[in-house]
């Protein structure tokens, strides 16, 4: 399998084992989710000169690692401004559902944006990612270049990271797709509480972006908050190479995990 999904034709696609999830082998990550909704939404009416900006995808239910479909729509059409939508279903039952906003492209003066954390990527993985590359099939699937934080103890984190499987099998991969595919792992990256005692999955995933991505490498500055009433918070700076481009949120749903049956999509 060398793509996270195989094309089957008319908004249909074949999740291979590259986009399993880590709450549950036989769901998916809503980071490849997020993805595939972005690849769908690229071919939907699409305008020279109109720029995604804004993605917020809710999430109803798990996805399947299993054939889906992408359904999207034109929901408003301007000459500056234009709102997409899109639904994943699986099984006939809509499970995703993702709002886009395009916005014209034109010539503004720009106000200084922060440099990423680090200027690049780590040569090297850290020892301790491993688990993060062979714990689930999205893991195996990244690369990931720790810069703070570590992924085996809580807490905020900056990490690099990149796919290294194409999205759809046969197609190359958008900065802007592959930044869809990382920018929810911030919650992953940056958890406050312990994996085996909790569940803290997002309902949600929004994005908004002041320019566009560039590369391959994409790198998250996340931080998450656990609130006293069972919900949490993760924040995530978003930056390429040349600097940030925008921010990432994801509303967390909070509580004591009662094994590894988690009624989680990512």
């Amino acid at each position: 399998m060398t793509a996270m999904y195989l094309p089957k034709g008319a908004g249909r696609y074949d999740a291979t084992v590259h986009t399993q999830g880590p709450w549950h082998p036989e769901q998916q990550h809503l980071g490849p989710v997020t993805g595939l909704l972005v690849h769908e939404l690229a071919r939907t009416a699409p305008r020279p000169g109109l720029a995604l900006t804004k993605l917020a995808v809710d999430v109803f239910a798990p996805v399947p690692v299993a054939e889906v479909e992408v359904r999207t729509d034109v929901a408003r059409d301007g000459k500056r401004v234009q709102c997409l939508s899109a639904s994943l279903l699986a099984g006939g039952r809509e499970l995703v559902r993702a709002t886009a906003w395009r916005i014209r492209e034109g010539e503004t003066p720009a106000t200084p944006a922060a440099p990423p954390p680090a200027p690049a990527p780590p040569a090297q993985p850290r020892e301790s990612a491993s688990w993060l590359a062979s714990g689930f099939g999205y893991g195996r699937a990244m690369d990931w270049r720790f810069v703070a934080g570590d992924p085996q103890h809580t807490g905020p984190a900056t990490v690099w990271g990149r796919s290294t499987v194409p999205l759809v099998e046969g197609e190359e991969m958008t900065p802007l797709e592959r930044l869809a595919v990382f920018a929810d792992s911030g919650n992953g990256v940056s958890y406050a509480l312990d994996f085996d005692s909790y569940l803290f999955v997002n309902v949600d995933l929004s994005i908004s972006l002041f320019r566009p991505p560039q590369g391959e490498w994409i790198c998250l500055d996340a931080a998450t908050t656990i609130g006293p009433a069972g919900c949490g918070l993760t924040r995530t700076t978003l930056y390429d190479r040349s600097g940030e481009v925008g921010q990432a949120t994801q509303t967390l749903f909070v509580a004591p995990r009662p094994g590894r049956e988690a009624d989680s999509a990512g």
